[in-house]
């Protein structure tokens, strides 16, 4: 997802942002900790986003187990939020009060431009303000996290039936033929979030697919870029079910799910640190967390968890919190006045983006959304049309095609640098095309968008070498943001990487379909004409794709790098576990909401299967206690003796 802040927009569909939806009852989902009924919890899990949710859902069922969701923003559901379920509207969330409106430190490569950079502040975290882009990356991307952690249970193969668990295909919003627009052989049909196609036809379709045939070498059609070969162009899939997003937060916290007696859920609560509760075979135990009721000046409260403490905080939230509790480099705690618990240099760093730049060109073509934007009365129409049937633009994600490519291997870079990506079929850049100028349309004018990501970034590799940007703590201070350092384009592959992706998307706006379309770029692109002019239009334009992974990367067991575990337990620790992006110790080759989402249903099943024996030795002991050495055989013999 690239979205810059956007205050036009938001002000095109503030009156939106509130509705009161009537009928809906919520279960154990609590607005403050002082109503929860008990303060002593198996699981806690820290963060009711893209990971947290799926853990909740399935570790609550198990009956026995009483399970705690904290999440810092409000719920989606009871608060009504209408951006967060109208898809093309998704941008006005972006800078409003359901985003953390986080910001980067000067950017060193970027002229020191500052970044805004987005996070979902919602129930569902930014699967409640993304995009909602399904992308899962290749193949070769999985069995690399594989390689690296030496368990095999993260290779694709292994991984496809947590793929299958979460996705569940569904019909698109107006129900057109889709066929020869996916492959169903590589998807799920009875999991949990929606993923589905576009549900409205778009002005550039025919164009973009017969792009497709006369430039077929560089830009071939590929059917779906989710069977683990994404190299193409092809229709985009996003969770989206009749019109509405598909969200972590609507779909494994339904209200089924909520009504489960043994699960609750506060929003509008920060968990501040997690607590040190003693020691297990020499190392820190972590059985509780300290939390606080929204604001710095609340009292500060101690939940306790008596199995595990899940961090599901994000890229971000994750190592702020272990950072704040004395987890991480101890140099560097002690130097902002935090006394470590743990020395674990890892935390917070390795924290990799897609660095963006977008491209729009002015066309003569009439059924472009740019109007849809800048008329009020439009919208007003479009609104009323998705309120009545749930059809219409509205149901539509920003996107409508995603195209995925390689560099030429003889490019000199590659004598500098080994190949940042994870194998043949994985990409260096993505673009993805717009039925509109992005992220703002001009005052009139239609317009078409490529947007352009470099998609294996080479500020990332290799994982045991210091790279990379850092999330550091500012203060001792809990409330107070971290310093947010992505290291943007720092890699001269990553700047040489988007450079070629803007020229690819050059290259596929000269196809000839669109000859008699195209009046020329706009904006500043207008004003490129050479390498020079290119560079600098990228280091004033650029932007990160939101998709942030590593900062609490996963590595082999006994590395001496890396935060936690294969099985996501935080290395030296116990009771302490994560499950978000900040694990991913390279970044997919993707929009990373579907890998949050896969990582999230395998990390399930290690934690259930790591206290299943612990449940069957407690139950033997129950049924010693109870019966003692009593046997059937025995019970029959004495009973036949007295008769």
């Amino acid at each position: 997802m690239v979205l810059i802040a956007n205050p036009m927009l938001r002000g095109h569909w503030a009156p939106l942002i509130l509705l009161s939806l009537a009928g809906f009852s919520i279960g154990a989902l609590y607005e403050s900790v002082d109503s929860l009924p008990v303060t002593n919890y198996d699981f806690i899990i820290a963060g009711g986003g893209t990971a947290g949710n799926v853990i909740a859902n399935r570790l609550s069922e198990n009956p026995e187990w009483r399970v705690l969701v904290i999440e810092k923003g409000p719920s989606s559901v009871n608060n009504g939020v209408l951006d967060s379920i109208v898809p093309y509207i998704a941008g006005s969330l972006m800078g409003s009060s359901y985003d953390w409106n986080y910001t980067t430190t000067p950017q060193n490569a970027l002229n020191d431009r500052v970044l805004w950079y987005a996070r979902g502040h919602i129930l569902g975290g930014s699967s409640s303000i993304n995009n909602m882009y399904y992308t899962r990356g290749p193949s070769s991307d999985f069995d690399r996290y594989a390689n690296e952690t030496g368990d095999a249970g993260w290779s694709w193969n292994n991984l496809q039936p947590y793929i299958r668990k979460n996705e569940v295909w569904t019909a698109p919003a107006d129900n057109h033929n889709t066929n020869g627009q996916f492959n169903p052989s590589a998807h799920g049909f009875s999991g949990t979030v929606s993923v589905s196609l576009a549900g409205h036809p778009q002005g550039g379709d025919s164009s973009i697919i017969k792009t497709t045939q006369q430039l077929s070498d560089e830009f071939p059609f590929n059917e779906d870029m989710n069977s683990g070969n994404p190299l193409g162009l092809g229709w985009i899939q996003s969770t989206i079910k009749g019109g509405e997003r598909s969200s972590s937060a609507t779909a494994y916290l339904a209200q089924d799910i909520l009504d489960r007696p043994n699960l609750d859920v506060v929003v509008g609560t920060q968990i501040t640190r997690v607590l040190q509760t003693g020691t297990a075979d020499g190392r820190p135990a972590f059985g509780a967390v300290e939390v606080a009721q929204n604001t710095a000046s609340a009292a500060l409260k101690r939940l306790v968890a008596s199995k595990e403490v899940i961090l599901s905080a994000g890229v971000i939230g994750t190592p702020h919190i272990l950072l704040s509790s004395g987890i991480g480099d101890a140099v560097e705690l002690r130097a902002v006045g935090v006394e470590p618990v743990l020395d674990l240099s890892d935390v917070g760093k390795n924290f990799s983006d897609h660095p963006a730049v977008w491209n729009s060109w002015h066309v003569d073509l009439e059924d472009t959304f740019d109007d849809m934007q800048r008329d009020p009365a439009l919208r007003a129409q479009y609104q009323q049309q998705w309120d009545v049937s749930k059809t219409g633009p509205l149901v539509l994600t920003t996107a409508t095609h995603l195209i995925f490519g390689r560099l030429p291997s003889d490019l000199p870079i590659f004598q500098k640098v080994t190949d940042p990506s994870s194998g043949s079929n994985a990409p260096h850049y993505e673009l993805f095309t717009v039925n509109s100028a992005f992220p703002v349309p001009p005052s009139e004018g239609n317009y078409i968008s490529v947007v352009s990501l470099v998609a294996s970034p080479a500020s990332q590799c290799p994982l045991n070498v210091p790279t990379g940007g850092t999330i550091t703590l500012k203060s001792s201070d809990p409330f107070e943001y971290p310093l947010i350092d992505p290291g943007a384009l720092t890699s001269e592959f990553d700047r040489l990487a988007l450079r070629e992706a803007y020229k690819a998307s050059l290259r596929f706006m000269s196809a000839p379909v669109w000859k008699d379309h195209i009046v020329g770029p706009a904006a500043g692109l207008a004003n490129v004409t050479s390498d020079e002019d290119l560079d600098n239009y990228i280091l004033q334009t650029s932007v990160l794709g939101l998709h942030g992974v590593g900062t609490a990367a996963m590595s082999a067991k006994n590395a001496p790098y890396g935060v936690v575990d294969p099985d996501l337990l935080v290395k030296g620790a116990s009771g302490l576990r994560i499950v978000d992006a900040s694990v991913f110790p390279y970044i997919p080759a993707a929009h990373t909401q579907a890998p949050v989402y896969i990582i999230a249903e395998r990390a399930a099943d290690l934690i259930k299967a790591s206290w299943s024996t612990e449940s069957n030795t407690q139950f033997d002991s129950w049924y010693e206690k109870a019966f003692g050495n009593f046997t059937w055989t025995g019970f029959l013999e004495q009973t036949y003796n007295n008769a």
